[in-house]
């Protein structure tokens, strides 16, 4: 499910943001992205059907299950997963040439796909968003009126497997007040532009004349 290892010394960063469905994770990254030009939202390949209001092109790239595999054996996804019954991948290609020109990367991923880009990349930033509790999170999933109850069952079941791998990320944000979790996400991100690789890949004058 992985494809070879990326290149280093790029001058944008990277960040995954994994979350149980409902947590609040794309309401998050759409303020974020919002606010910073700098940073761009990967836009996921997927085999399920859109949402209400979703766009192809927009919210995901939706494919046929042929043209996903098809795309897949090419070598054109960094990972892939197959998540509810849907496959899910990201493209490699588009992440390689956003972070080559400095812009900073997101990623809205599950923990499985956040596993493999862990492998091929080390210095990615794990984001793990919690819900203030389960009660909440099925609340929420509720709410949103976009799913039957088998649906709601099965997303509550998938989140307390994906709770299990919160230990594996680099940073937990509490989304219990959205304000604060937003706040939160801010000054992760401003940490990650100040990491030593990016840094140095985007300042290569300076480094010169310091002789570094």
């Amino acid at each position: 499910m992985t494809s070879p290892i990326l290149t280093p010394a790029y001058q944008g960063s990277m960040l995954m943001i994994v979350a149980p469905s409902g947590a609040g994770k794309s309401s998050l990254v759409n303020a974020l992205l919002q606010e910073d030009a700098g940073l761009k939202l990967s836009l996921s390949t997927t085999t399920r059907a859109p949402r209400p209001g979703e766009l192809d092109g927009k919210d995901y790239r939706f494919v046929e299950k042929e043209a996903f595999i098809r795309e897949r054996d090419q070598g054109h996804f960094l990972e892939w997963a197959e998540v509810h019954g849907h496959f899910y991948g990201t493209s490699k290609p588009w992440i390689e040439s956003q972070m080559q020109s400095g812009s900073d990367v997101m990623l809205e991923i599950d923990w499985q796909g956040a596993q493999q880009i862990r492998k091929l990349i080390p210095s990615v930033q794990w984001i793990f968003i919690f819900p203030p509790s389960i009660e909440a999170l099925e609340e929420r999933l509720r709410k949103r009126g976009q799913d039957d109850e088998a649906t709601i069952q099965r997303r509550l079941a998938a989140a307390h497997i994906e709770l299990q791998h919160a230990h594996e990320a680099d940073f937990i944000v509490l989304n219990d007040s959205f304000e604060q979790a937003l706040v939160d996400l801010k000054h992760i991100l401003a940490a990650s532009r100040l990491r030593s690789g990016p840094s140095m890949a985007r300042n290569p004058a300076l480094l010169k004349r310091l002789g570094v």
